[in-house]
């Protein structure tokens, strides 16, 4: 299989890998991309496409999967090479200063620089430990939520306290026949607004919020789920009706073969320096969840900004010698655009 040669090699077509294309297009430097996944999103596509992310600028609201089908609309001109269902298995020095990825499938790019989005890196749900909760898995029990139509009248059990939970709550509680919310103490972690809007519910009536109480154990044969039993500290236990069960206590982060690439981490995060996304190995960036600072914030748009200033650091790895006479995207316009 030949050996594919650009000036950027991003791992990772989620929307930080895919706003990195956008940057390092308007700078000139073209773009292949790997991702594990059979289509470009990345947790935005895998986990929750319909879930509506509010702090975008210019969009007091948009679904996770629109926001995706607007960068790859927006690096559209820059004519990205994607390979998609390929997972990163090598990085290694080709020579010259430049880097050779190589995938599971075979496929090799060679790059000048490498930027590093991958996200939390191989992810999967934390699973609650529940006896039997394998044959409710699919069916009755779900880690995730792709499409809300899928719960419309079902009476929902949500279990957990972070913000997938509250968010959840708040936009089943339209379309359930009942939703309730079971944390194990009266204190939630989520944004402050999406607390204060599960109580509202719960004050009107159409969100039971259950606390403080744990999952204990299922009820259900054939994987139909009949009830959720939940106890508190003191073995007190309540036996809640329901359809469907959703867990949501994370995603267990695995770094997989990038934890093999000698670069500086801290506690499964890639450590770089925050004015460029430089790793600890020349011509090696990253930026998004998977990337570590001081004080970071973990927004997506932190990881745009990161995205900005990987490219802009990257540049006089591909043109050395060469001055940028920066302009904004207001002057310079974009190829292609009408």
């Amino acid at each position: 299989m030949p050996t594919h040669h650009t000036d950027v090699a991003i791992i990772g077509a989620g929307p930080v890998g895919l706003f990195a294309v956008f940057q390092c297009g308007m700078l000139g430097m073209r773009c292949h991309v790997v991702d594990a996944l059979d289509v470009p999103g990345g947790q935005c596509a895998a986990l929750y496409p319909e879930k509506p992310i509010y702090d975008i600028p210019g969009y007091p609201a948009i679904d996770a999967a629109v926001l995706i089908d607007r960068l790859v609309e927006q690096a559209r001109p820059f004519s990205p090479v994607y390979h998609l269902g390929q997972r990163v298995e090598a990085l290694s020095p080709a020579g010259d200063g430049r880097w050779l990825v190589e995938t599971g499938a075979g496929t090799k790019i060679e790059a000048r620089a490498v930027i590093i989005a991958a996200g939390v890196g191989a992810f999967g749900p934390n699973r609650p430990p529940l006896p039997g909760i394998e044959a409710f898995e699919g069916r009755s029990v779900f880690y995730l939520v792709s499409r809300r139509e899928d719960f419309r009248g079902k009476r929902v059990v949500i279990a957990g306290g972070g913000d997938s939970a509250l968010d959840w709550s708040i936009l089943l509680a339209d379309i359930a026949e009942r939703v309730m919310v079971v944390h194990r103490r009266p204190k939630f972690r989520g944004a402050p607004d999406s607390v204060a809007k599960l109580h509202a519910l719960a004050a009107a009536g159409r969100v039971d919020v259950v606390t403080p109480y744990q999952l204990a154990r299922l009820e259900g044969a054939d994987g139909r789920l009949e009830a959720v039993v939940v106890a508190d500290l003191d073995g007190n236990e309540l036996r809640l009706e329901a359809d469907v069960l959703l867990p949501f206590f994370g995603l267990s982060m695995n770094l997989g073969p990038i934890a093999r690439w000698g670069l500086q981490l801290d506690r499964h995060h890639i450590v770089i320096d925050q004015a460029t996304a430089a790793t600890s190995a020349p011509g090696i960036f990253a930026i998004g969840d998977i990337a570590t600072y001081p004080h970071k914030l973990k927004l997506i748009l932190t990881g745009f900004a990161e995205a900005a200033s990987a490219a802009h650091a990257i540049r006089p790895l591909v043109f050395p010698g060469e001055a940028l006479h920066f302009e904004y995207s207001t002057t310079k316009g974009v190829p292609g655009a009408a």
